[in-house]
Parts: structure tokens; sequence; C-alpha cells
């Protein structure tokens, strides 16, 4: 009695066992944690083999049930299209470790060593501005705004972005005002949010704001500051 996904070869007198790829919906769940798909950027042949392996996710599993749902919007003679996975099959042991390792994994690439300069160096600018702005409505009694503009990034092509729109403005905060927001390209059919707002200084910090959006992990991957202007 062999486990679902399991094959077994007759071969002469010995029974050759093919075990599937994850021993869990929980394993699976972790693997695509940081992932749009089983191997590389688009659906290949391995996530066809996943999907016969594993019985449908739970609710719970987020990120195997977001795959699940996609995969399954297929039908069998689209997904017998698909091209062979070009990244080697890993155990989950091996797949937890090099998700250890790359804890900055990201869906759009990897940073070259000047796009990583100039990430930090805007980090710094806006933490700057911020610093600034706080002395200053301290200082002077002035109630200090600012504007900010954060890119939000999807999991995959399917997002439905609206509603990514309307969670991010469902976050209230005293002193936080939704502004404009529009979809840019990014790649691979793929489009980010970047949403706009008006800030209270010395009431509202950017970085709540990033983290409270990036609780909706059924949509969210990540997010960036692309913008801080003192108003």
């Amino acid at each position: 009695q062999f486990p679902k996904g399991c094959v077994s070869l007759p071969f002469f007198t010995k029974t050759y066992i093919i075990m599937p790829r994850f021993a869990s919906n929980t394993e699976l769940n972790t693997h695509l944690a940081d992932k749009s798909y089983i191997d590389g950027y688009v659906p290949t042949s391995a996530d066809v083999a996943v999907f016969g392996e594993v019985t449908k996710p739970e609710s719970n599993l987020t990120h195997a049930a977001r795959w699940w749902k996609h995969i399954s919007s297929f039908t069998e003679q689209e997904r017998s299209g698909w091209a062979a996975s070009t990244a080697p099959a890993t155990s989950s042991a091996s797949s937890e470790k090099k998700a250890a390792a790359e804890d900055d994994f990201d869906l759009f690439g990897d940073e070259t060593e000047e796009e990583a300069a100039a990430r930090e160096a805007r980090e710094a600018e806006i933490e700057a501005r911020a610093s600034e702005a706080m002395e200053k409505s301290k200082n002077k009694g002035v109630l200090m705004k600012s504007a900010i503009v954060i890119d939000v990034k999807p999991w995959d092509d399917t997002t439905d972005m609206k509603e990514m729109e309307a969670r991010c403005r469902s976050i209230e905060m005293e002193g936080l005002e939704w502004k404009a927001a529009k979809l840019t390209e990014i790649g691979y059919g793929i489009k980010k949010l970047q949403i706009s707002c008006h800030v209270v200084d010395d009431l509202v910090s950017v970085d709540d704001i990033c983290d409270k959006i990036q609780e909706f992990e059924d949509l969210v991957q990540s997010t960036d500051v692309s913008t801080f202007t003192k108003l």
C-alpha cells in the first residue's frame, strides 16, 4: 500500500517505487512560500507532475491553495503542452536549505550591485527625510506631512489587482490619507500596484504601512517605498 502519487514499476524480480516530490501539502506550501510555480517563473511539466501527486490543499495552506487554484484553472490539454522543467528536482530538505540561504529571493530577479546601491541610497534618503520632518514638527509645533508612493508586488499574473488595491485602501490609521494608484508593467505579464498616500509624519510610519500591506500575504509578495517627499 503506497502513498498517493507513488508509482510501482515491476522490473524482473524487483519493484521500484517512485516517490512523490512532496511528502505532504504542508511541505508543498513551504516550497511555494516564495514561488509562483514549482520550478521557475512559468508553469512547466513539474507543476503537472506535482498536481497529479497531491490532493487539494486546505485553505489555511495559503500558498499551496493559491497554486492549486491557478493550476486547476487550466484544462488537461493545456497542461499537457507545458514545457519540461529546466530545474533539477530537489528534496524538501534541500529546498528548505536553499530557501534559508535565499532569504532575499525576489520573484522579479536578483538585484545587481548598482540596483542594490541605489536602493540602499534611496532608503537612507527616505529615513533621513522622515527624521528631519519629525524633528521640525517637534521643534516648531507645525504639523508636517509627507507624500509617499509604495510599490506593491503580486505573486503572479493571476493576482486580483483590484482586490489588492481595495485591501490596501482598507488600512486605516490616524494621519493616513490614501491618494491615487496605478498599475505598472514589470515583466512576465505581471504588473505591480503603485499606490500613493499622504501621512502626518509624527503619527504614521511608512514601515508600519508596508507591514500592514504585507499582511495580505495571499495577494502581496513584497512592498517597496518608491518615493518619499516632504509636503
